[in-house]
């Protein structure tokens, strides 16, 4: 399964995902986008939400954007 996910980094909502209308998602994580950390975090909650592992969660575009397209 492909998804698309908007990913705001450093919010004060804690890590949270929201679905939208169009089918998207959008990630609220703590973690800064810094080194790595903010990918890490979504590929996290990623893992939990849809309880998959976490190697099976793959970003095919947008590594280093906010607009992401990750495989399940």
């Amino acid at each position: 399964m492909i998804i698309e996910v908007k990913v705001k980094p450093g919010s004060k909502r804690g890590d949270k995902l929201e679905k939208m209308a169009d089918g998207s998602f959008v990630a609220y994580l703590k973690a800064r986008a810094h080194d790595g950390e903010a990918n890490a975090a979504l590929t996290s909650l990623l893992s939990r939400e849809f309880n998959v592992a976490k190697t099976a969660i793959a970003i095919k575009r947008g590594q280093s954007s906010r607009n992401k397209l990750v495989e399940l």
